[in-house]
């Protein structure tokens, strides 16, 4: 039975919306029907289709899934494949009381064959390729990609040879296993680097933890390969786990060797720079092979000077990596610039910012608990919450929201954000987070002034974990609005003050985009 049209009621937000944005959701519900109505989205046959009038926002009424009225509430595009959340409606026009989003695929899944080629395409090729390479990237790397073929099968021969030469054993069989082993040792070890190498954009946007907890990846495979002497029956396994951690923690090296060296470069000297730089570190891992050979022959006991070393190049790494001053804001250091704005009214210095920034967080810890670019169905889980603060972000191209159930502030953004909105919507959801928590700290329901004449820093610093509401999500929202309204023009000059480089790439968003809603 086809499902009866719902007349649609007149609500507070309906009454908000501007006759432009009537005309704009009326272009955009003609998209939709004629993107519907393409042989490439008719189901296959024997499939009943259901009837379905797609509309977008108050003006969405119709629309049949599983038998009974919907609403489509927004529709999603992610990688090129589009989603449309709807909503349960009650006879009378309301959302029915109990019904929770429901995310209803717009396209046909794809080939196999093209979910493969996908996954290959992210293990060996760049973001964006082939436009964000040059025309000789793909020779080149096909000629690397052979070279270390012939390399890795000589590297099989020579090993075995070498191991022969050495008179590892009288048995022949002997030299031959121990060469197997060895070099599956190796193989496992090059497959860890390979497939590290998938996360390759993070050292740009977290080059600083990245690079510290690749040292402390570095160390744990130390202390594997010595736990062989205990258990020389456990060689391979514990020999294979123990060169997978230290090839990761080798591509993490090489990854940030650059951008760091960059950092400390003035002019076209970066070449001089790493130069020098890579001679210091030999002339130093020289010196602590010496004197360790020399210790070496006093026979100490392994433990205490494993534990020794370990503690002193852990500590030296992590002084290494505060030292390190950048300029662009990641989400770390936005994190540092942002809290130090809203409490005092300015932003720290760049070495300020970068000593302030978090290196290490243990894997036990919650992060800050702010979102970009999420999923539609992880920020809304109910439609009503959707509903009553979609009109106030009606001019933006973004929206920031707050889900009690998980804990979490997420900024979705819409298809046409650009860089600003981007960097816009991070700022707004700091502020949310910002207002939520201190509202429930200070246990009144008063806003904050954050111009110049407001320098006084609350007591208590941010906690990890946000705290039950004592008011409305709404009215956060709203209170967050109007700080922002007022006060992100005047924290973006307060950053380029300090010499701060903002850019949305840093902050690492995730894909997907809200499409189908009015843009301003």
């Amino acid at each position: 039975m086809a499902p009866m049209p719902l007349k649609r009621p007149s609500t507070p937000s309906q009454n908000l919306t501007l006759a432009g944005a009537s005309e704009a959701r009326g272009l955009v519900r003609d998209a939709m029907r004629a993107t519907l109505a393409s042989p490439s989205l008719s189901p296959p046959p024997g499939e009943q289709i259901l009837p379905a009038e797609l509309r977008f926002g108050p003006a969405m009424d119709g629309f049949a899934v599983d038998g009974a009225a919907s609403r489509i509430l927004c529709c999603e595009e992610v990688d090129g494949r589009r989603w449309s959340y709807v909503a349960e409606m009650e006879p009378s026009g309301k959302v029915r009381r109990g019904s929770s989003v429901k995310a209803v695929p717009m396209q046909n899944p794809g080939p196999p064959i093209d979910e493969l080629v996908s996954f290959i395409r992210s293990y060996v090729v760049p973001e964006g390729f082939p436009d964000s390479v040059t025309p000789s990237y793909v020779p080149y790397m096909t000629w690397r990609a052979l070279k270390h073929f012939f390399g890795g099968a000589m590297g099989v021969f020579t090993t075995q040879t070498l191991l022969n030469s050495v008179g590892v054993s009288r048995n022949h069989a002997m030299p031959g296993a121990v060469a197997i082993n060895w070099i599956l040792k190796d193989g496992a070890g090059r497959v860890g680097k390979m497939l590290f190498a998938r996360q390759g954009k993070k050292f740009d946007y977290d080059l600083k933890q990245l690079r510290f907890a690749g040292d402390l990846l570095m160390e744990l495979g130390a202390g594997v390969e010595l736990a062989t002497a205990a258990v020389p029956h456990l060689f391979l396994p514990l020999a294979c786990a123990a060169n997978v951690a230290k090839n990761v923690a080798a591509v993490t090296s090489t990854s940030t060797r650059t951008p760091i060296y960059k950092a400390y470069a003035r002019g076209e000297n970066i070449g001089d720079v790493t130069a020098k730089g890579e001679s210091v570190g030999n002339i130093a891992d020289l010196l602590g092979t010496g004197l360790s050979i020399l210790i070496s022959k006093r026979n100490p006991s392994l433990v205490v000077s494993f534990a020794f070393l370990s503690c002193g190049y852990v500590f030296s790494s992590y002084r290494e990596v505060k030292s390190v001053v950048l300029n662009t804001l990641n989400r770390a250091r936005f994190t540092v610039a942002v809290e130090s704005f809203l409490k005092s009214g300015h932003v720290p210095s760049l070495k300020e910012g970068n000593s302030n920034e978090n290196i290490f967080t243990p894997p036990w810890s919650n992060r800050t608990p702010i979102v970009l670019g999420p999923r539609f169905g992880d920020a809304f889980q109910e439609p009503g919450s959707f509903l009553a603060i979609e009109p106030m972000f009606e001019n933006q191209r973004y929206i920031v929201t707050y889900n009690p159930a998980k804990g979490n502030i997420y900024a979705l953004f819409k298809d046409e954000a650009k860089s600003d909105d981007i960097l816009k919507a991070t700022f707004h959801a700091h502020v949310l987070l910002h207002c939520i928590r201190s509202s429930n700290m200070n246990g009144s329901s008063k806003k904050y002034n954050y111009s110049r004449s407001n320098q006084s820093a609350m007591g208590e610093s941010l906690s990890n974990r946000l705290m039950p509401l004592t008011k409305t999500l709404e009215d956060h929202i709203l209170e967050s609005c109007e700080i922002v309204s007022s006060s992100y023009g005047d924290f973006k000059e307060k950053t380029a003050q300090q010499g701060w480089i903002m850019s949305e790439s840093l902050l690492n968003p995730g894909r997907a985009r809200l499409c189908g809603l009015t843009q301003p």
